[in-house]
């Protein structure tokens, strides 16, 4: 399998591809990764250092793998959090040029807009890029519930509302492809107060998965969910299975992380999660 992922990059660290790549690397994954930007750290601490890259040289990268011929066998192109609308233009050239090139191939796009509680955190303009043009392009989209909130224009406080939110955003996706949606971070009316949800839906149907809540708060999370269901769906083909195996590792990884009182996700200590969770969770269909 192989993934091309146009993310960030931090040297210190895992938000981006730096908490997007290992696991995939881990669970066999060829990772052709094209850095949007190099931090010393993710912006949470509020000071870092490095530089943003342009369009441009995203671009140029995606040129030289096609010059190695390998867009053939390009399986998936996963992207995140935008700097400008002119990176996602050159993100969304590299999914168009990838499905060209194989037409099994798929765009899965986790659409970082904003969060709960935080309000819009991206530069004006992106919001409504991921809305209007990423969103129509995507086969596979990861927002969290604020996201799909904004995105679909729907309130979000009972399941039946996320799911209505949910085939109103399946709808705006790519024609032909799997038109497959996974929310992370859900709370809804019926999701009791030490729990947190995830809700999938695909061709194959709607299923949610229940975790416990856990006493953390941490970046690079929802970057690791993304590779990890984008992952799981293309080997199994199935939107239950990936939405099992993706909540399960995340809850492990994330366990082991509040436990050590860890700023940073430990990707790397808590790695054995990602091939065999030490707790499995099973989706309910909804």
């Amino acid at each position: 399998m192989n993934i091309l992922s146009i993310q960030s990059w931090v040297a210190y660290g895992h938000v981006g591809n730096a908490s997007a790549m290992f696991p995939l690397q881990r669970l066999g994954a060829e990772v052709w990764a094209v850095n949007t930007v190099q931090f010393s750290n993710h912006t949470g601490y509020g000071s870092w250092r490095g530089q943003v890259f342009g369009a441009d040289l995203v671009r140029d990268l995606v040129d030289g793998i096609a010059d190695r011929g390998a867009l053939p066998r390009c399986d998936a192109v996963l992207s995140g959090y935008m700097g400008d609308a002119a990176i996602g233009e050159a993100v969304l050239d590299a999914a168009s040029r990838a499905k060209a090139a194989n037409p099994r191939a798929l765009y899965c796009c986790d659409p970082v807009i904003g969060d709960v509680g935080r309000g819009v955190f991206v530069r004006p303009g992106i919001p409504e890029f991921m809305r209007d043009r990423a969103m129509r392009a995507a086969d596979i989209v990861t927002p969290n519930q604020f996201e799909l909130e904004w995105m679909t224009g729907r309130p979000v406080s009972t399941l039946h509302e996320a799911k209505a939110a949910v085939e109103a955003l399946r709808a705006t996706m790519a024609p032909g492809g799997p038109r497959c949606v996974l929310v992370t971070s859900l709370q809804v009316a019926e999701t009791p107060e030490d729990q947190i949800e995830m809700l999938a839906a695909g061709q194959d149907g709607t299923y949610r998965i229940r975790t416990p809540m856990l006493p953390i708060s941490v970046n690079g999370a929802g970057d690791a969910i993304a590779a990890l269901f984008l992952f799981h769906r293309l080997r199994s083909g199935s939107t239950a299975d990936a939405l099992a195996a993706a909540a399960s590792s995340i809850y492990g990884l994330l366990r082991r992380t509040a436990e050590a009182a860890s700023r940073e996700i430990l990707t790397v200590e808590a790695q054995d999660e990602f091939v065999t969770p030490s707790r499995v969770f099973v989706p309910e269909r909804c």
